[in-house]
């Protein structure tokens, strides 16, 4: 294994360090590929990713904080403190503790596995794809450093030998996959027996219907704004996980945990009373792009950053969709292990 720190990653970038005629071409590189279908989305799927990431990560941090994932809430339960119980709610059922080796597979911008860290005092290795969002995750890991490093590589091959890890963890990262068998596969690889990945995935819900035309329009939303091939069925997660090898020792969705006052998608209606709704209320958004828009015409925004948040604005639409109309999740929770006698 080999980790890598910012300054070797192979061109970071973030959206701000685009040329001002470049996130413009980013941004249409990005949607020809999308528009191209799912069997182009698969094949191109590394830099359909990376293109995506580019765009989206500081918006995502400014408006969404370092855990780029949903999660169950209850009444009264701020947002933040939901993220945290939902990340803890894997390291309980990992039974994480210092002196274990974890994989954190397409690790974002490093919040969960830094949170993890703290909690379980397990080691953390953090997976991605994306040269900036590991730059960034090195910011936000710092006060744990000893406790986190990070591989830049594609989980679809990791860069890693055999049976090297006490357990892995997937929060909301396996829906990028072109081929979720064989990205199961690849982690199965580097666990060690007995081992177990628990995470979460995106899905469409057994009350999916793919001949009701609303339903495909909210799917359709939710794949364009989000950089994914397709979108599982519930059922097929594990499908794919036994024809990986996995033993799955428990499946379900966690939306069902949600008080019905605080659903999941709640964060993107921007119903919460705090700084970071705000740019997620409709006033907001509707702000948000008009500052933008005159920075682009006075050059301080590149050309294209009103195009990436609009773009981010009708996913966030099609999400709340998904969920109000129960069929689509981002929290199908999954826990599996690799046959064989664990190691403690």
């Amino acid at each position: 294994m080999t980790d890598t720190p910012a300054a070797k990653q192979p061109n970071p970038r973030s959206l701000a360090d685009l040329a001002p005629d470049e996130v413009k071409s980013v941004v249409d590189r990005y949607t020809g590929i999308h528009n191209a279908g799912s069997e182009r989305r698969k094949e191109h799927y590394r830099s359909f990713v990376n293109h995506y990431y580019d765009l989206v990560t500081d918006f995502y941090e400014f408006g969404w904080g370092p855990s780029f994932h949903f999660a169950p809430r209850r009444r009264g339960e701020s947002f933040e403190a939901s993220l945290l119980r939902h990340q803890r709610f894997l390291a309980d059922r990992l039974a994480l503790k210092p002196g274990m080796r974890v994989l954190d597979v397409g690790c974002g911008v490093g919040g969960p596995m830094a949170a993890l860290a703290r909690y379980a005092g397990a080691s953390f290795v953090g997976l991605n794809n994306n040269a900036y969002q590991i730059e960034r995750a090195l910011a936000h890991t710092r006060d744990v450093r000893s406790l986190c490093s990070f591989i830049h590589g594609d989980y679809m091959q990791i860069p890693d030998g055999d049976d090297r890890y006490d357990a892995a963890i997937a929060i909301e990262s396996m829906p990028h996959a072109p081929d979720k068998t064989a990205a199961f596969r690849e982690i199965l690889r580097v666990l060690r027996p007995g081992a177990c990945l628990a995470g979460y995935d995106w899905c469409l819900t057994e009350d999916f219907d793919p001949g009701n035309a609303e339903h495909m329009r909210i799917k359709e939303g939710i794949v364009a704004g989000n950089a994914l091939p397709e979108i599982a069925r519930t059922l097929e997660i594990g499908t794919a996980l036994r024809a990986a090898g996995f033993e799955v020792v428990e499946s379900g969705d966690r939306a069902s945990a949600s008080d019905p006052t605080t659903p999941w998608y709640r964060a993107l209606q921007g119903r919460d009373l705090s700084l970071r709704s705000i740019p997620r209320t409709p006033i907001g958004r509707a702000l948000s792009n008009r500052v933008l828009r005159v920075g682009e015409k006075l050059r301080v925004f590149p050309d294209g950053a009103v195009a990436v948040s609009s773009l981010l604005n009708r996913t966030a639409d099609a999400l709340v969709a998904g969920g109000k109309a129960g069929i689509f999740t981002p929290m199908f929770f999954l826990l599996a292990r690799k046959p064989g006698p664990s190691g403690d």
